[in-house]
């Protein structure tokens, strides 16, 4: 029985290169000369330090445009806080999503069902598999999935005969 897995997953490698990019243009621009700016990664947590609000929206638009250059959707970034910190600078605190929530799962399935395909769908982890007897109905799926917007990227994966 032909299957596929619906994923979201965050290429880490070319997220880290994107950042690596945007840290060496901050370092180079004229605009951003002896400011103190930092933009660290650690596991899912992104944190960045900057001087003051304009900076930080900057350096957000800059980063956002490396990770289009690198391929990387920039969904996959949630800004969680923004605070004062040490020196009067912002810290800005944001989280890498990964991963199907249940919740949008539950939104995938039950717009699926309404195209009444001939196919099963089960949740596993972060993670969909599409059942089915025939190629043309996952296909069909894999299309209709792609036009729902669940604000995260998604991809397919395992798809086999």
């Amino acid at each position: 029985m032909p299957s596929f897995d619906v994923i979201s997953k965050i290429n880490y490698q070319e997220f880290d290169n994107a950042l690596a990019n945007c840290l060496r243009e901050i370092g180079n621009r004229y605009d951003f000369k002896g400011l103190h700016i930092k933009i660290e990664r650690k596991d899912k947590t992104i944190t960045t330090t900057v001087p003051d609000e304009l900076k930080l929206k900057q350096v957000n638009e800059l980063l956002q445009t490396h990770l289009v250059r690198r391929k990387v959707d920039p969904r996959v970034t949630e800004v969680k806080s923004s605070e004062g910190a040490s020196g009067g600078s912002i810290r800005q605190v944001s989280e890498l999503k990964e991963g199907i929530s249940q919740e949008n799962a539950k939104k995938i399935i039950a717009d699926i069902k309404k195209l009444k395909l001939k196919i099963q769908i089960k949740i596993q982890g972060e993670e969909l598999r599409v059942d089915g007897k025939k190629k043309d109905d996952l296909q069909e799926a894999m299309n209709f999935i792609k036009s729902i917007d669940i604000g995260l990227p998604i991809e397919f994966v395992n798809f086999r005969d």
